[in-house]
C-alpha cells in the first residue's frame, strides 16, 4: 500500500468522524477542516508542524479580532481598509518569530474568524480540534503504511522459506 493510499484511507475515516464530532459538540466543521488543512500544508510535520500550525492559526484569530474591532471605530470605510492593510503587514512580519513563521496558517485563522462573523469562541476550538485531526490523519496513515508494508514483507519472506 502506498503512503498516499494509506493517508487517504485514514483521512477519509477520520474526516467522517470529525464531521460527527463537530456537529455533536456544536463546532464549525468547516473551520475544523481549515485547521486540518493548515496542518497538512505546514512545511513541517509531526508535533512541530502541529504546534506551528495551531500557533499561527490562533494568531490569525487574534489579528482578525483586531481588524473587526478597530474597523468598528473607523467612521470612514477607507479607514477600515487601511486598518486591514496595517494588520496584514503585522501578520506577515510576525513570521520573524520562528514559531510564527508559517504565514498561511495565520491567514487561515484570520479568514476562519471573518467567515464566522468574529465568533472566536467557536472558531478557536474548531481550529484546534481540526488541527489535531489533521495530525492524526497523517500519523495514522503513516502508521498504516508502515504496518501494511511490514506485514507484506513478512508474508513474502514466509512464502520464500
Amino acid at each position: 500500500m502506498s503512503t498516499l493510499v494509506a493517508i487517504a484511507l485514514t483521512t477519509g475515516i477520520l474526516s467522517g468522524l470529525w464531521g460527527w464530532i463537530a456537529i455533536t459538540l456544536g463546532l464549525l466543521s468547516w473551520a475544523g477542516f481549515l485547521g486540518c488543512t493548515s496542518y497538512f500544508a505546514s512545511p513541517n510535520s509531526g508535533l512541530k508542524g502541529l504546534s506551528e500550525s495551531l500557533m499561527t492559526n490562533m494568531t490569525g484569530v487574534f489579528w482578525a479580532m483586531v481588524i473587526i474591532h478597530a474597523s468598528q471605530f473607523a467612521s470612514l470605510e477607507i479607514l477600515g481598509y487601511m486598518i486591514t492593510a496595517v494588520v496584514a503587514f503585522f501578520m506577515c512580519v510576525q513570521a520573524k518569530q520562528r514559531l510564527l513563521a508559517y504565514i498561511p496558517g495565520t491567514f487561515i485563522g484570520c479568514c476562519a474568524t471573518f467567515a464566522a462573523d468574529g465568533n472566536w469562541k467557536l472558531v478557536i476550538p474548531s481550529l484546534i480540534l481540526g488541527g489535531i485531526f489533521g495530525y492524526l490523519m497523517k500519523a495514522s496513515g503513516l502508521w498504516l503504511h508502515h504496518k501494511f508494508n511490514q506485514t507484506q514483507s513478512n508474508s513474502e519472506l514466509q512464502t520464500r522459506a
